[in-house]
């Protein structure tokens, strides 16, 4: 199965959000910003929004993010994998990048706008989940962080995938909705409603911007 070509549609705003289950609120000292599998062969399927909208507000979080010190972090899965590395991805998704990376070397790279830059870490990705086959877990206890903002594609797979091994590794993950795309609008709000009765909270790229550009006043939700 290749991927599907993707229809624009509308990210959600705040006021269409589901109810969450936790007050937790991103803390500059404590959070981590992970930019998911943002390169050029995820994105081609996209026909117009929601990439440019989630492109803008990824890029204004890790200007946010590096100026505040916060780790910046990215997925990227590698252009050739071995049959052995990529295991049962192939029998679901076929050979992924690599059965265009001949015809597009550029198709493993993270889009422009997006570059990671000097003191960014780039995982390289296995699986669904960023915690998989990585030293993403290490890295993060290392920074003394346990609180990761999750943004990029797609939402329902990647994303909430790593929404749930945070949370089963005391890792709070907040799902940024309008930082993040996804198959379709519906799949995008079952991504959101998941993580947020379940396993993590959601935020809108410009309450995420407010919280990591002032510190916690005494008595805020932790």
């Amino acid at each position: 199965m290749s991927l599907p070509k993707i229809k624009p549609y509308p990210l959600p705003t705040a006021a269409e959000l589901p109810p969450g289950r936790v007050a937790w609120r991103p803390e500059p000292s404590r959070a981590a910003l992970l930019v998911h599998d943002v390169q050029r062969y995820f994105l081609a399927p996209y026909q117009g929004a929601p990439v440019p909208e989630m492109t803008a507000n990824i890029r204004a979080l890790l200007d946010v993010a590096r100026a505040a010190g916060v780790p910046v972090f990215y997925t990227a899965q590698p252009g050739q994998q071995d049959a052995a590395d990529r295991g049962l991805l192939t029998e679901f998704w076929g050979a992924g990048i690599g059965a265009v990376i001949d015809a597009d070397p550029s198709a493993a790279d993270v889009v422009d706008d997006l570059a990671p830059r000097p003191g960014d870490t780039v995982l390289v990705k296995w699986r669904y989940s960023a915690f998989q086959r990585s030293d993403f877990a290490a890295r993060l206890a290392a920074a003394g962080r346990d609180q990761l903002l999750i943004t990029g594609v797609y939402g329902h797979i990647g994303l909430q995938s790593t929404a749930v091994e945070a949370f089963m590794r005391d890792v709070r993950p907040f799902l940024v909705a309008d930082a993040m795309a996804d198959f379709s609008r519906e799949r995008h709000d079952q991504a959101c409603d998941y993580v947020a009765q379940r396993c993590g909270a959601l935020t809108t790229t410009a309450d995420a911007l407010a919280a990591l550009s002032s510190p916690i006043t005494a008595g805020a939700a932790r």
